[in-house]
């Protein structure tokens, strides 16, 4: 998409925090004062993006020009369906490694991309690629890099040799054959030669290479005014986990808002919060990343939360289609005009594809003003939270309850809506536990996400049903137990069982001093299970007990916390309980379990 013709500001952040807004503004001035335009996008766009489709970093699964055409009908036959899609981004690793950017991996692309390319255009879709900004991964140091390579020969310096010049006539090489997103990856600022390594400080080192690289991506997007340039891994953030307070170690810098449409928050994980849902988890750590990029300054519709992934790879776990919806919605509902949709297609049938042509449609049109906000507490500080999109037709708010308990949040009444505070409609939810909507005021079950609309969007024409893949439980109250070290990683406790319901069991894991701390066990193909590496047990009268675990994944990304279920109808009446858990992390840790009861 061509960028804002003029230098209008659209500020997209929420309007209870008034300074990030200001900040914004200022910033965006001085972009105006600098370039022509910002690169923000004139409206929202929908992108395909095969990563997750193939996997070759978190599993063993390679792309081919096979899968990459079969994506690509799977995607024209969506857009005949009702979906739209706007880009189609070839992801990592279809390039030679010997070919410095410039062809393509054979024999997976025994043909080049022409076809692809030629395919895409010719159905009114724009082709992108990914690069890997400055290190060597899966390439070789072409003859013009070698001259900017660091003292390891794993990435090149952006302000010395020939690196940069030559990264720039590629990207302007597929500029003119037609690709029109470009995305970066893996970018490190701390490359130098060991020249400059010698006589520069780290702090000075990177500010040459950010200064280079923003100077030589202003240049291109003056001559190339439509392509659309996205910033992914090495930009700036914390992004292991959602326990890192602000400021994040490694610092975000405004200044690449100058080049860049869009500033990604981190590939789909588990977060730091214990759902019984894992996917929900993972719905919390893209929901908590947006909001600490917007408390940054980052305004909402240049945030891209990479939140949904379905597919079949070990990159997102091996997740399918399990909690999809619930997912798609809050990608939406963050309010990123970058909305991508990463994986299989194929997945995507019938009255899915038509589901997710009418969320596209309520969403777009949201997004369209600008107006979507953040509201409520901070997600991996496991408070209530949301997002609340705005026209002069209504308003819908997406809300989350992180918490173990029921809780109630505040919907924050939106400037232009003029909907009547008592006319709202909860239009999609979890199964199980049923939201009540009283005014603006909308009690959630523990772990649970609705979405209410107000005005024209309380008709039923915006509902959007029930997710039947995550079952919220009707009730849930603290259990007494007092978990007790018996070893290295390990804890127990014995109880006497209740009659009815269901015990869920949550263990936190701990640095000695009390941080949250993530167990890192690999991913596929050699990667541990984590429902080994966090073994969680139940024995009653020297018998197993069942303990049903949602998290029993092999978790490229690493997590902190177990949660476990067991029914009473597996359990002797009157006999003692003893729940086990095991931690398999080498360091020393702190291990916390808790128990509630819960009825479904």
């Amino acid at each position: 998409m061509a960028p804002i013709p003029t230098p209008r500001l659209r500020c997209a952040v929420s309007l209870l925090a008034p300074l990030p807004a200001l900040l914004l503004m200022a910033a965006q001035l001085t972009f105006a004062q600098n370039e022509p335009s910002p690169p923000a996008l004139s409206h929202p766009i929908s992108v395909y993006n095969s990563w997750s489709s193939y996997d070759e970093l978190s599993d063993n699964i390679p792309l081919t020009e096979s899968l990459a055409m079969r994506e690509l009908d799977e995607l024209l036959r969506l857009k005949r369906a009702g979906v739209r899609f706007d880009y189609y981004m070839m992801d990592a690793f279809w390039f030679a490694p010997d070919g410095g950017y410039r062809t393509w991996r054979k024999p997976n692309w025994p043909n080049g991309p022409d076809a692809w390319i030629r395919k895409c255009r010719e159905n009114g879709v724009q082709p992108g690629l990914w690069f890997s900004t400055n290190t060597l991964v899966k390439i070789q140091a072409a003859p013009a890099w070698r001259d900017s390579l660091n003292k390891d020969g794993s990435a090149m310096s952006l302000f010395e040799g020939g690196f940069l010049p030559d990264f720039m006539d590629a990207l302007q090489y597929w500029y003119d054959h037609g690709i029109r997103m470009f995305k970066f990856d893996f970018l490190d600022l701390s490359a130098a030669t060991p020249a400059a390594a010698a006589k520069l400080s780290p702090a000075e080192i990177k500010e040459r290479n950010a200064a280079a690289l923003l100077e030589a991506l202003r240049a291109f997007r003056r001559k190339n005014p439509d392509a659309v340039l996205i910033a992914f891994n090495g930009f700036g953030g914390d992004l292991d986990n959602t326990v890192t307070r602000l400021p994040f170690h490694d610092p975000t810098d405004l200044r690449w808002l100058e080049v860049f449409a869009m500033q990604y928050t981190g590939d789909p994980r588990p977060s730091d919060v214990p759902e019984a849902n894992f996917w929900r988890s993972m719905d919390i750590y893209s929901d908590h990343m947006v909001r600490r990029f917007e408390q940054l300054g980052y305004p909402l519709e240049r945030i891209d939360s990479t939140g949904f992934m379905v597919g079949k790879t070990g990159t997102i776990y091996y997740r399918g289609m399990r909690a999809w919806k619930g997912a798609y919605l809050l990608m939406m509902a963050r309010g990123g005009w970058v909305n991508t949709v990463h994986g299989n297609l194929e997945l995507i049938q019938g009255s899915d594809a038509a589901w997710m042509a009418r969320a596209q449609a309520l969403f777009f049109e949201l997004q369209g003003l600008g107006r979507i906000h953040s509201f409520g507490g901070i997600p991996g500080d496991i408070e209530p939270y949301g997002f609340g999109g705005v026209t002069t037709r209504g308003a819908v708010y997406v809300a989350m309850n992180p918490a173990q308990r029921v809780a109630a949040i505040t919907l924050p009444r939106l400037a232009f809506n003029q909907a009547p505070i008592d006319a709202g409609r909860i239009q999609f939810r979890d199964a199980g536990f049923e939201p009540t909507l009283a005014g603006d005021r909308l009690t959630l079950g523990p772990g649970q996400m609705a979405m209410v609309g107000y005005g024209a969007y309380a008709s039923p024409k915006y509902d959007f049903g029930i997710q039947q893949d995550v079952v919220i439980p009707r009730s849930i109250s603290p259990f007494p137990a007092e978990f007790q070290s018996t070893g290295k990683g390990s804890i127990e406790t014995t109880i006497e069982p209740p009659s009815h319901g269901t015990l869920r069991v949550i263990i936190r894991q701990r640095t000695p001093d009390g941080i949250i701390r993530r167990t890192w066990a690999g991913g596929p193909p050699s990667g541990e299970n984590m429902g080994k590496v966090f073994a969680l047990s139940a024995e009653q009268e020297q018998r197993a007990v069942p303990v049903q675990i949602n998290y029993d994944k092999v978790v490229w990304s690493g997590m902190s916390w177990a949660v476990g279920e067991i029914g009473t109808k597996d359990l002797l009446p009157g006999k003692p309980l003893t729940i086990r858990f095991h931690s398999a992390e080498k360091d020393p840790v702190q291990l916390d379990g808790t128990v509630y009861l819960v009825s479904y």
